[in-house]
């Protein structure tokens, strides 16, 4: 009896040991640091618009069953496989969006998934892609929301299912598959690619579409850009690597830069679904931009489409 006792004890004390470690090491401000930004030089608003349609801030932000791409009340449901994400106001209202933010809480959230209470932000919301983008363009980014209309209104909670309704276990998905930093540019590739790797990587986040995931809901590496099912469960989303069955492989630079901006592919069919309201935010970037994104786009090697799930269509 005193063996056994004493074994429960041990026990115990080593689930405690457990626990306090894990706590610790997912702390937020542990395992996902944010930048700090420190002195920064007057906010460049055009910037800030253009990573606002880059990003597609207001596909997902904007008030539902109106037309005002401005008006960022949140409300949009998101399904998932964890259950259904509710996209949150980021207007500038000071008690139901985010105007009493600071350039700091900003960048917390959008570098590092860190709630302005220090919580762990989903990754639905895309932090793991727009974490590339530097601090000083995420300040450009914030003083451009700031001067769009305050909405009075708070989105639903999330509705997820147990255990993934418990925000701490975020840190541990963080320390298992996010790595921050900003995009660095690659010196042996031309400029016009790297502004196109970081357009795509970052505030264009495609990957966060176009790739397949695993059974947590991260992005699996071998097959990033390669298509896979819908995240919201509504079919699959298409390969745009160079694969030449089900990818861009047969597109030229200029075909995928047209898709981009007016949606017609190269059979002269035209997009629909998400991807016509990505169309709608690339279209309000330049013309170089657009044709950066197809030079690293026709950059990308050839990866087959993964095999769908059973029961998917």
């Amino acid at each position: 009896m005193l063996l056994l006792r004493r074994l429960l004890v041990t026990l115990v004390l080593l689930a405690a040991v457990a626990l306090g470690g894990f706590y610790l090491l997912t702390d937020p401000r542990i395992v996902s640091p944010a930048p700090e930004i420190g002195a920064l030089p007057a906010p460049d608003l055009e910037n800030g618009k253009l990573l606002f349609a880059a990003g597609g801030c207001a596909s997902c932000h904007a008030t539902p069953g109106q037309s005002d791409r401005t008006r960022l009340g949140g409300g949009l449901a998101l399904a998932s496989p964890f259950g259904t994400f509710h996209a949150p106001n980021i207007s500038p209202h000071t008690r139901d969006g985010i105007g009493n933010w600071g350039v700091q809480d900003f960048v917390d959230a959008m570098a590092a998934g860190i709630g302005r209470q220090g919580e762990h932000l989903y990754p639905a919301f895309p932090y793991t892609s727009y974490r590339l983008i530097p601090p000083k363009a995420l300040a450009d980014l914030f003083a451009y929301i700031r001067t769009l209309p305050p909405v009075e209104g708070r989105a639903p909670a999330h509705e997820l299912r147990f255990p993934f309704n418990i925000r701490r276990l975020v840190g541990g998905w963080k320390l298992l598959f996010f790595q921050g930093g900003s995009f660095k540019p690659d010196p042996t590739k031309s400029e016009a690619w790297n502004r196109g790797a970081y357009l795509v990587n970052g505030p264009g986040h495609c990957a966060e579409c176009h790739s397949s995931r695993n059974a947590f809901g991260a992005v699996i590496p071998a097959t990033r850009f390669a298509g896979g099912p819908d995240p919201e469960g509504k079919g699959t989303v298409p390969n745009i690597t160079q694969d030449e069955a089900d990818g861009l492989g047969k597109w030229s630079k200029e075909e995928i830069a047209e898709l981009l901006k007016t949606g017609f592919t190269p059979s002269f069919d035209s997009v629909g679904g998400p991807m016509a309201e990505v169309v709608r935010n690339m279209a309000q970037l330049s013309d170089t931009d657009r044709a950066a994104m197809a030079e690293y786009l026709k950059s990308l090697p050839a990866v087959a489409t993964p095999p769908r799930p059973q029961g998917k269509k």
